[in-house]
């Protein structure tokens, strides 16, 4: 595989991942505004035409006035409405359709070519692998919401959310180590782990947002940074058993989502302030700046009572904290010198006889 190659290919990840980037926002418009359930079938091919007469539309609208959601939650909507609604979850199963497109076709193409290297084609295809089950999955959590209660899953939506996360830093990840040198690499310094560390913490956090987010737990406590007055609040172990209150009680779910801010709080200074010296300082700094935007965020969302467009842009910050603490930790992995060889220290010659 050329140079070449390997910068047309990272080139194309990287594409795919900012697809992926604007797909994780689109599906927080999608939730925020209510829009998940306005489409009741799961149909890959025929569905990526939207109704295109009225006979269509009072046809999808009917489907749709026959789920939970529109029985007791949106009686009162009509057409209008109806088609707020279903742009948005149109737009996001879309944006779904685009991304396995532009992922597939280019990779059987690269393949047909052979311009991939074996384990980097099993790599990709691991993958487009994952965009399948996300594909699943996506329909799999909507099915959640049409049954009886006319909300989807929080368990399913979280699933859905780490996936994306999984296949954005996959790609991301990929198309880092085609840029790298070719050199080998030395061993994994302890800032690297570190900073890997940082980026698994964050992909956590994210996760215990889709927590926070299903469980609509952004709506209650919105003070900071007390929860209505206290650190951690009196009701956060109300359920029984205890451990139901890390997946059901809100007090403790968004307890969690900041407890995770916190800690990362002290984190990523720290990895800043370490690799303000080494050649990965621009990676750093970018990942602290990524972090501070995401914190003031997260907590104007809050305070604010979850506005659409504060609530969309928190859940793409995730995205791109997780990119910069991703860039940071493989910026940190230092590479050996092209062809540097083991210094070998001689023993000194022993004098010669006299």
């Amino acid at each position: 595989m050329t140079q070449a190659d390997r910068r047309v290919v990272a080139a194309w990840l990287f594409c795919c991942a900012a697809l992926v980037f604007a797909i994780v926002v689109v599906g927080g418009v999608t939730r925020l505004t209510h829009s998940g359930l306005s489409i009741v079938e799961w149909q890959p091919l025929v569905g990526a035409l939207p109704p295109l007469s009225e006979e269509d539309w009072q046809e999808t609208f009917a489907k749709y006035r026959e789920t939970p959601e529109f029985k007791l939650v949106n009686f009162d909507m009509d057409l209008g409405g109806f088609k707020r609604i279903f742009w948005w979850e149109y737009v996001h199963r879309l944006l779904g359709r685009l991304i396995g497109a532009v992922f597939l076709l280019p990779f059987l193409w690269f393949l047909a070519r052979g311009r991939l290297e074996r384990g980097l084609a099993w790599k990709l295809a691991g993958v487009f692998a994952l965009g399948a089950l996300q594909g699943a999955l996506g329909w799999y959590m909507v099915a959640s919401g049409l049954v009886d209660n006319p909300r989807v899953s929080h368990f399913r939506l979280t699933a859905h959310l780490g996936v994306a996360l999984a296949i954005f830093a996959a790609q991301l990840w990929i198309a880092l180590e085609l840029l790298a040198s070719p050199a080998r690499r030395a061993p994994a310094t302890r800032l690297a782990r570190g900073a890997l560390g940082i980026a698994a913490l964050v992909f956590l956090m994210a996760l215990s947002g889709g927590f926070v987010a299903g469980l609509r737990a952004g709506y209650a406590y919105n003070t900071f940074p007390l929860m209505n007055g206290h650190f951690v609040p009196p009701e956060i172990l109300m359920l029984e058993p205890w451990w139901k209150n890390f997946f059901y009680n809100m007090a403790t779910v968004q307890f969690v989502h900041r407890g995770f801010f916190w800690v990362l709080a002290v984190l990523v200074p720290l990895l800043w302030w370490h690799a303000r010296a080494t050649p990965a300082r621009t990676a750093a700094s970018a990942l602290l700046a990524a972090f501070a935007l995401q914190a003031a965020l997260g907590i104007t969302t809050l305070l604010l009572g979850v506005p659409v467009s504060l609530g969309a842009a928190h859940q793409g910050g995730a995205v791109a904290v997780l990119a910069a603490a991703l860039w940071a930790a493989h910026a940190l992995r230092a590479p050996e010198p092209v062809g540097a060889e083991p210094e070998i220290k001689c023993a000194p010659s022993a004098p010669s006889p006299a």
